[in-house]
């Protein structure tokens, strides 16, 4: 078994505190965020030399938003604060002047070197034109001479390249290093590496959109099929998989960097609607040996439309789209088991085997910007999003059994953005409501039919346990400040400060949960787990006024015409009361001090790590992240850039887990058994059966205020902030219209956090002498039940090959093509697959690594876009990857199911997913200002199958299951068929 030992980065942090606050007080008034704006840097020249009084002024053919600045001594300009679009770009020096065209992307630093009379060594000069016209010729500006490993996402790929939803982090793929998945349930989400979703963040219009409480890195993007932005809004966007600069908090994977879109001085609209139906899908695998195809339906609409309030200084953009799905859900009984075999209550509840789920999204967002003069720049940006569904259910959960589950959210941005020749401050004033609110479909006692122990289900009916409501509400300040004008130089520096309450309402197990012994008895349980009130004490919620701050400062260092520099770092640090804060109940330590398992030397604990006084917990202080990058243009022509970096990037805990500490304190779960002859008691929460049990009251009676027996969740008082250690090398090369990139990657994560079982036998052991499996559950501390400690400990670690080649897509040429290839090997210290509960060994380390969780080892994505005759844009999108490995339970190659563990496999097939999308759109132009368009999109067009699910049960001793492998759920689409219309003015 491997064992890792770490070690944090500890700098002078007085010296380092210093010279940030030397630099930030320069900065104030505070706040954060230009990592949407673009930059155009370079040299300007006049007759072969550096022209020192020369004026560049970048004009947004637009919207009429100018910047201007003078060149510096050795001819050097550089325009900061550009919003992502095209610019014509006008030089005066010696007396003469040149203008040219060229568009910038989000959060771009492209190099173009100007002379008097024409380009003298960046990209070719364009058409010049005038406000009163967008129909420009411009040069797409290329960015190499960085270290960040980006790739942009433009807006023509997110309008013409075929998606089945119309959530716009469904092209980040198209980035080495990415997945964009979509579980059974229509739930999507995007990971970057072996790290899980929750390293992500989103950044819109520089805004990070962190989901504190639950996974999934943004808000919205945990338990949901819907989009977290209206994708109408986004002008386009970059994915940096890696070597982001110091400005960029509360990650440890990738980071989004989105532009929203705004109004120009022309008034344009946007109505579409698509649909897809029954009738318009094949079937899948398990319908087809059914003989019946569930009803589904997908309905997107919506609207957009901006324009001028004061041509060239301000102007407006509305956009709404909704979605409506009805979803077909497969059902299926396990271990081997069949329909005949269930009692009838849950044959009703099976039915055919499937059922359809439903699914309602509206999304709205609102623009105002207003430029006044050239130095000041406000912009007024409103989100909201109202969502709800059937979730829950589908495998071996029917629909009766489901959770409806609700998603608001509300997002208000004040921005004003100053600039005065070599300096540029951006400040954000921004208000967030997000909430999650599940609750179950029914109210009843859930029924868990399972094959002898209850982790072994083999299937469900009954109402569901899962009753929440978790979420987050506060504001923030937060500013960047950029100079320029120390020659070579650009400094950048900011600080963020934010008030957030994040709160958590937990009352799981309000439906009782009663398991039922398929070899015993389907009519009387032989245990229920239930929740229950304190009275007195709590409800099962926790709420923390949590207080975030964060300082960087970033310097990008032309140190010659090759080579660049950036280096950067920051620091972030965050309050949570409710951890910090937190006094372990009396009744609580006298019981782990008094337990002699759990403070027998063999157990492996110290109980005093899990004790709070309520002053001996501390926020964690050491989250100082450098960040280091080079780029060297070999030949000073921007063609061959060889580039790499160094750093360290700290996400947070998450308020889902800490939160369990109080919660489960204040709505603890039960476990009670009930006397069976084949389940005799082993603790002493023992029933002798009453059918009066069914009323959930007359258990919580049984539990009583007290909460005896009742599972208890500590955390560890030393809890810190997990983090990542990235390096990378590579290459980026310019060969006439294509680009391409080779990169070498390795990532290793930290400090994830986990649960662990701290139930012990008497002699301390956590596994009966002898043997290597048979976790010690029941046998908690007198008088309370299971003990659940909250630790640090989950890790990866990820060596990685990105291979791109791009030819981007132009007016002029009329066709784009991006290929990104991603060879990973990459190991995880756990066989955890969701909720980080690793209750099979007495810590962490006790796993030993495995291979990532459905990370594949090889992935490809390849897109393309080609307008064709008769006014015809074709586009299709290639997605393959190889079988990943699978994780489970191996009994069959133990002496005895006491000596069982964890194994892993790979399902039969070199391919583990391949999908190949096609679409096909045609506009047709009414001779007034009104278009009319037809698109027609065919989503995996070969109708391959992609298996979500597979039998990870390996058998029990000597009798190994011959179904191991075999595929038991399908990914959605099949082959389909959407029909979209759409009108434009």
């Amino acid at each position: 078994m491997k064992r890792y030992t770490q070690m944090k980065f500890r700098p002078n942090r007085s010296l380092l505190a210093c010279a940030l606050a030397s630099c930030l007080a320069i900065a104030a008034p505070a706040a954060m965020a230009q990592s949407t704006s673009a930059t155009i840097r370079g040299q300007v020249s006049a007759d072969s030399a550096p022209a020192t009084d020369a004026r560049v002024t970048a004009t947004n053919v637009a919207t009429g938003l100018t910047r201007s600045v003078q060149t510096n001594a050795s001819g050097g300009y550089s325009l900061g604060g550009l919003p992502p679009g095209t610019y014509r770009i006008d030089v005066t020096a010696a007396g003469q002047t040149n203008s040219q065209n060229v568009t910038v992307a989000v959060g771009q630093t492209a190099t173009l070197n100007l002379g008097v009379g024409g380009v003298t060594e960046g990209a070719q000069a364009g058409d010049a034109t005038t406000l009163e016209t967008v129909s420009v010729t411009a040069v797409q500006l290329a960015e190499t001479r960085t270290s960040e490993i980006a790739t942009y996402i433009s807006n023509k790929q997110i309008e013409a390249l075929p998606q089945n939803s119309r959530n716009f982090l469904a092209f980040a793929d198209t980035a080495p290093g990415m997945q964009f998945t979509t579980d059974t349930n229509g739930n999507t989400r995007l990971r970057s590496g072996a790290q899980a979703a929750t390293g992500i963040n989103v950044f819109i219009d520089g805004v990070g959109q962190k989901n504190y409480t639950l996974p999934g890195g943004v808000t919205g993007q945990d338990t949901s099929r819907g989009n977290p932005f209206p994708q109408s809004a986004i002008g386009e966007y970059k994915v940096i998989t890696q070597n982001y600069k110091a400005e960029f908090d509360q990650i440890s994977s990738a980071a989004i960097v989105a532009a929203t879109r705004s109004g120009s001085n022309e008034f344009t609209g946007d109505f579409f609607w698509d649909r897809t139906a029954t009738d318009w899908r094949s079937a899948t695998e398990f319908e087809d040996r059914r003989g019946q195809k569930e009803e589904s339906k997908q309905e997107q609409y919506g609207v957009s439309f901006g324009g001028p309030i004061i041509a060239d200084r301000a102007h407006f953009f509305l956009a709404y789209e909704a979605k409506e799905y009805t979803t077909p859900r497969s059902l299926r009984i396990e271990r081997g088991y069949g329909y005949d075999d269930l009692p009838a209550n849950l044959q009703d509840a099976y039915g055919n085997g499937a059922f359809s789920s439903p699914f309602k999204e509206d999304l709205y967002f609102g623009k105002i910007d207003w430029l006044f003069g050239e130095n000041h720049l406000f912009e007024l940006t409103a989100k909201y999003r109202d969502e709800s569904e059937l979730t829950g259910a589908g495998d071996a959960i029917p629909m009766q059994t489901g959770v409806e589950n609700t998603n608001e959210e509300t997002r208000v941005d004040l921005r004003y953005q100053f600039t005065s020749q070599n300096w540029l401050n951006d400040a954000h004033i921004t208000y967030e409501d997000a909430y999650w609110s599940p609750r179950p479909y029914t109210m009843a006692p859930g029924y868990v039919l399972v094959d002898g122990a209850r982790n072994d289900v083999i299937f469900r009916g009954g109402g569901s346990a899962n009753f929440q409501n978790k979420g987050q509400e506060g504001w923030s300040i937060q500013d960047d400040l950029t100079f320029t004008g120390w020659d070579s130089h650009t400094l950048k520096m900011g600080v963020k400060y934010k008030v957030v309450t994040v709160d958590a309402e937990e009352r799981n197990f309000y439906n009782p949960q009663f398991y039922y012994d398929i070899h015993e008895s389907t009519t009387q349980p032989f245990l229920v787990q239930f929740g229950a009130p304190l009275d007195g004490v709590g409800d099962g919620s926790a709420s923390s006024r949590n207080k975030q701050f964060g300082i960087y400062v970033q310097d990008d260092w032309e140190v010659n015409d090759k080579l660049t520099l950036n280096l950067g770092v920051r620091w972030d640090y965050e309050e949570t009361p409710s951890y910090e804060d937190y006094v372990t109940p009396a009744d609580i330590v006298a019981a782990l001090q008094g337990s002699t398992a759990i403070n027998n030397p063999n157990s492996g604990i110290n109980v005093n790590d899990y004790i709070s006084t309520g002053g001996n917990r501390k926020a964690d202080k050491n989250n100082w992240a450098p960040r280091v990058g080079f780029s060297y243009d070999l030949f000073a022509d921007q063609r061959h850039v060889i580039f790499g970096g160094a750093g360290r990037s700290y996400d947070r805990n998450l308020f889902d887990y800490l939160q369990n500490e109080v919660t489960k304190s204040t709505f603890p779960q039960f476990t009670y058994e009930i006397e069976t002859p084949d389940h005799p008691c082993e603790t002493t929460n023992c029933l002798a059966w009453d059918p009066s049990y069914m009323d959930p009251e007359v258990l919580r009676d049984i539990a009583s205020s007290t909460g005896a027996g009742r599972e208890v969740y500590l955390l560890n008082n030393d809890l810190v902030v997990p983090y990542s250690d990235q390096f990378s090398l590579g290459i980026r090369n310019t060969w006439g219209s294509w680009n391409t990139e080779v990169t070498l990657s390795h990532v290793r994560s930290y400090d994830g956090m986990a649960f662990i079982l701290g139930n012990r036998r008497e002699d301390g052991s956590f596994f009966a002498p002898g043997t290597t499996w048979g976790q010690p559950w029941g046998q908690g501390f007198a008088p309370f039940g299971n003990l659940i400690l909250g630790v640090n400990g989950l890790d990866t670690k990820a060596n990685s090959l990105y291979l791109k080649l791009e030819k981007p897509y132009t007016n002029a040429s009329g066709w784009g093509v991006t290929v990104a290839y991603t060879f990973t090997d990459a190991e995880q210290n756990s066989n955890i697959t969701g909720w980080p509960g690793a209750f099979d060994y007495p810590t962490v380390d006790d796993y030993g690594w495995f291979p990532a969780n459905n990370l594949p080892e090889h992935r490809i994505v390849a897109t393309g876009i080609y307008d064709g005759p008769w006014g015809l844009t074709f586009s299709g999108k290639l997605t393959v990857a190889s079988q990943a490995e699978r994780y489970g339970t191996n009994c069959a190659d133990a002496p005895d199911f006491s000596n069982c563990f964890f194994d892993w496999y790979k399902p039969d097939g070199s391919i583990g997913f391949k999908q190949f999308d096609l679409a096909v759109n045609k506009e047709w132009d009414t001779g007034t200002d009104l278009k009319f368009r037809v698109r027609a999109d065919v989503l995996n067009v070969f109708d391959w199958v992609n298996y979500a699910g597979y039998d990870d049960w390996f058998g029990a001793p000597g009798e190994p299951n011959a179904n191991l492998g075999v595929p038991n759920s399908q990914l959605l689409p099949t082959r389909t068929f959407k029909l979209s219309f759409g009108l434009s003015w």
